[in-house]
């Protein structure tokens, strides 16, 4: 049989060919003028065809996407930096099972207990490195939630860096949408150790929604979950990251035997457990105060054993700057060029109709026949915008920073791509991260969104950054109507940790992400090319590309003033004191 590398070269061949006679000579064109609908419409078509069978993790269709990458930025000049020479940077994905030891110990006015995992409290089954540390300074905050859309702040004024932080409430306030109170509240964690700057977070399990009747709990798709070993054993977690990297406790206090803990934890308190817990039942508001006398020591131990490993690959290039100081600097361009795959089942009769086995997504009414999740705008429309702005570089001016562009594996399974190179790349001389992450279509199909973008991220480490992008949209001969609604720390979606910017911003990299919104084609298997809105896909390449510019002509890195999110749906241009209390800097 034909070897896949040879087939994909005569399809290289074939299409270059084919295209030859429209190819605009090199240097015809310079900077953003480079950056044409034409070309993204080419790219895009071919990356989301059915040849590339949905592009799904390690499959040969994403195999077949990375080359097809590499190709084009071997044709355009820009130079290879994945390993050794090549466009290809190795992902080593690890299933790993995890045997707990971990611990707290909870003293109150010098009385001890310590409450071992799986003991009415639960740890993460990845702590983390292995290590103990202890924190004097504890702090409940409510229901642990900002959230603008309700009015409710449990944040305002407080100053959290470095505490331990706990919350009550596994329902949230009242105001809070059962529907998406899951998402909503799942979220407090991160909100807490990423913005507050907390370095430990306490809070109550968070009940599962009763299925509907009739039909099963919903969960991932079963090419999402998580693939047993050579064993048989099912992994605990997966990651791609340093299992010896330390990483703040987040400990739940279960629903069953952890009022043991809530009680002790509150023996001292100026109000006891069993009052908050009653308020925290009728969802009324609860208060905010210092735990005084109380110290935590967390013991983070757990044993990791891999049960599987598997491999994908990243597309990394490079274009040098021009100045000999910062050409050692980069400004990082990224979007995930996997997708989810496709269906390895056939239509079957059910009681409830005709059903597509093994759905690797939505199925939409009249598009059962279709096996296949191509993934025009997620993330296609990224990624073609990439290889765009990679050759707008190459074909005008070299900035001074030079421009790191990664396309990632692995986002749909857990941002593995950008978690990897966030953790074993350059991270430490990354200045900047612009991530684009479906920006080819209207927010819910709305026509009076053709012009616009969200932004979202651009304000939470670096208002220079948030600056730079405002500026640069302004510049543009038809500039962008710019929203960030999507910015909302509250916002139910919770797109800030969604996409491949977070693995940066997790690090303390600003980072500007930008989308245009969810459709009703997202992760179905009807997202194709022809719904993709070409000339605001252009347009947005063209913001990316000139955001990105100047902040590689900067002569100092953007500053990191991570003063969180402020910018929110209604706000919009540069951060002043216009904005809505609520999304105020915190003192």
């Amino acid at each position: 049989m034909m070897s896949r590398r040879l087939a994909v070269a005569l399809i290289f061949a074939l299409a270059i060919g084919l295209a030859s006679g429209a190819a605009r000579p090199p240097g015809a064109a310079g900077g953003m003028a480079a950056i044409q609908t034409t070309d993204l419409q080419k790219w895009l078509t071919y990356l989301s065809s059915d040849e590339l069978e949905g592009r799904g993790n390690f499959s040969e269709g994403l195999g077949i996407a990375a080359d097809y990458l590499a190709e084009q930025l071997r044709e355009i000049g820009v130079r290879p930096a994945g390993d050794d020479g090549t466009y290809f940077e190795h992902v080593k994905v690890l299933s790993i099972k995890s045997t707990p030891h971990s611990t707290v110990t909870v003293e109150v006015n010098g009385q001890t207990r310590t409450f071992k995992d799986g003991e009415g409290i639960e740890f993460p089954k990845n702590v983390g490195g292995k290590r103990s540390f202890t924190v004097d300074q504890v702090e409940l905050v409510g229901y642990g939630l900002n959230a603008p859309s309700i009015k409710h702040n449990d944040y305002a004024g407080k100053v959290l860096r470095g505490k331990a932080v706990v919350w009550l409430g596994p329902n949230g306030p009242k105001g809070t949408d059962p529907q998406q109170a899951r998402r909503i509240l799942s979220g407090r964690n991160r909100y807490a150790t990423d913005t507050a700057q907390a370095v430990a977070v306490l809070g109550p399990e968070i009940p599962r929604p009763a299925p509907s009747a009739g039909r099963a709990p919903a969960g991932p798709p079963p090419g999402m979950m998580p693939q047993a070993g050579p064993g048989g054993e099912r992994p605990d977690f997966v990651t791609v990251q340093r299992l010896d990297s330390p990483i703040p406790p987040a400990v739940t206090v279960k629903v069953d035997g952890g009022d043991a803990f809530w009680e002790f934890l509150f023996s001292g308190a100026q109000v006891k457990y069993a009052q908050l817990k009653d308020i925290a039942a009728r969802q009324e508001a609860l208060p905010g105060f210092a735990l005084k006398g109380v110290r935590l020591t967390f013991n983070l131990d757990a044993d990791y054993q891999v049960i599987r490993t598997q491999y994908t690959h990243n597309v990394v290039g490079v274009i040098d700057g021009s100045d000999p100081q910062l050409k050692d600097t980069y400004v990082a361009f990224g979007a995930h060029y996997d997708h989810v795959g496709y269906a390895e089942g056939e239509v079957v009769q059910t009681p409830d109709g005709p059903r597509r086995q093994g759905a690797v997504g939505r199925v939409k009414d009249g598009a059962l026949d279709d096996r296949i999740w191509n993934g025009a705008d997620d993330d296609g429309s990224g990624s073609v915008a990439l290889v765009g702005v990679a050759k707008a570089f190459m074909a005008g001016p070299r900035p001074r920073r030079s421009l790191l562009f990664v396309w990632f594996a692995g986002e749909e399974r857990g941002l593995w791509g950008s978690r990897y190179h966030a953790d074993f790349g350059p991270t430490s001389k990354i200045v900047a991260q612009l991530n684009a992450d479906m920006i080819g279509r209207n927010r819910d199909d709305r026509p009076e969104e053709a012009n616009t973008v969200y932004i979202i991220g651009s304000d939470r480490i670096s208002t220079e950054l948030h600056t730079i992008n405002v500026d640069a949209n302004a510049s543009l001969a038809r500039p962008l109507k710019l929203d960030y609604e999507f910015n909302d720390p509250a916002d139910p979606e919770n797109l800030y940790f969604r996409s491949d910017h977070y693995s940066y911003a997790s690090k303390g990299i600003p980072i500007v992400f930008f989308t245009t919104g969810l459709h009703p084609d997202y992760h179905a298997n009807t997202d194709s090319v022809e719904k993709i809105q070409f000339d605001k896909l252009t347009r947005i390449t063209q913001l990316i590309y000139e955001t990105g510019r100047r902040v590689a002509d900067l002569d100092h890195a953007p500053v990191r003033d991570n003063k969180g999110p402020r910018a929110g749906k209604g706000s919009g241009g540069k951060i002043g004191t216009e904005l809505p209390e609520p999304l105020l800097p915190r003192p």
